[in-house]
């Protein structure tokens, strides 16, 4: 699927975010067409994008950069829209309208970079993926992600889910995560993540109240849980940071190949909503440096690939794997698991069905 029109990918955003239960997110992002039709930067900029809208995210740039004015108490007119007691688009048009002329400056530097959507909920498709693969690779993994933004999912290890009745993790987290469970469970057994890192090229730092609000600010306001993992990811944070540095994700996966590998354990790359902000240059990159060491690995010293990924033709967001040094290993195809909800809410199993 390709958009080619920014005022018709801001219509599907507004579509999409209205499926995914998020009206309130749905009428922001339509905003943004009546922006368009304003004199302001910020408008000029929206409307003669150069660069595919979709895939950079664009309406949610935008979308962020409105909750943000919200959240620091520098538009509080948006309160009633974000709480749903404001639903006549004509009156969000005006006042979101109204907001671009007032802080056009402001709202234009959210077009600078893409979204930092860090969610723990996208974690539940990770390791219910890992499970599966301890069938075919054992239970034992050291994971490395990249597009970590802040870290969120690269402290996975510390979260308790509850995957369709499979319960993983430590019993006492204060992270408990249970998506709506469609299909059969996954598979249960044990599993020990025995090291996980990460990088991103722009990581935030949970520990800066200002960069914290910023990450906030790309939560949809009508995820009301979203908000809540996030503010328990930040409390486990400040007990202990997760590892995570600021790199190319090409030049990390290289150096985290690079490292010995202990017997029994299998290395094991994956990355959550974030493959299409990369340049196509570190894509081919990361792919060949995966399969120059899939090449290598071994029954002993197996390698793994897991994504959740937007599927750029369906717009679903798909769990897939690949993996080398066990049963089935190196098949050139992706094996797909599951779907799921674009923030975690619900998970569909699509292995063994």
């Amino acid at each position: 699927m390709a958009i080619a029109d920014v005022r018709a990918a801001f219509r599907w955003q507004a579509e999409h975010a209205a499926e995914a239960l998020a009206p309130a997110t749905a009428r922001i992002v339509r905003a943004g067409l009546a922006v368009m039709a304003g004199e302001t930067r910020l408008g000029r900029a929206l409307a003669g994008w150069p660069r595919p809208s979709l895939e950079d995210a664009l309406p949610l740039r935008m979308a962020a950069g409105f909750h943000h004015l919200f959240l620091t108490g520098d538009a509080p007119e948006l309160g009633p829209v974000y709480a749903g007691a404001l639903t006549d688009q004509h009156a969000v048009d005006a006042r979101c309208s109204a907001l671009a002329e007032r802080f056009d400056t402001r709202l234009l530097d959210w077009l600078r970079g893409p979204p930092q959507t860090n969610e723990a909920g996208r974690g539940a498709s990770i390791v219910a993926g890992l499970l599966w693969l301890a069938q075919h690779l054992g239970p034992r993994f050291d994971l490395t992600e990249i597009g970590a933004s802040a870290g969120v999912n690269t402290m996975l290890d510390r979260y308790r889910f509850d995957l369709g009745g499979v319960a993983i993790g430590p019993a006492d987290s204060p992270m408990r995560i249970v998506p709506e469970w469609r299909g059969p469970p996954p598979p249960a057994g044990p599993l020990t993540i025995a090291g996980i890192a990460g990088c991103d090229i722009a990581p935030v730092d949970l520990a800066d109240p200002a960069a914290a609000l910023r990450l906030k600010a790309y939560v949809w306001p009508d995820a009301g849980a979203r908000m809540a993992r996030l503010d328990t990811a930040i409390a486990l944070a400040a007990e202990r940071r997760p590892d995570l540095v600021q790199m190319d994700a090409g030049r990390f996966v290289a150096e985290r190949l690079a490292r010995p590998q202990q017997p029994g354990t299998t290395r094991a790359l994956f990355h959550t909503v974030m493959w299409q902000y990369l340049p196509q240059a570190t894509r081919a990159a990361i792919t060949a440096a995966m399969e120059r060491a899939g090449a290598q690995a071994s029954a002993e010293r197996p390698l793994a690939w897991l994504r959740l990924e937007t599927n750029r033709a369906t717009f679903r967001h798909e769990l897939t794997v690949r993996w080398w040094g066990g049963p089935g290993s190196g098949a050139a195809d992706w094996v797909q698991l599951g779907e799921a909800h674009p923030h975690g809410a619900w998970i569909t199993w699509l292995a063994g069905r």
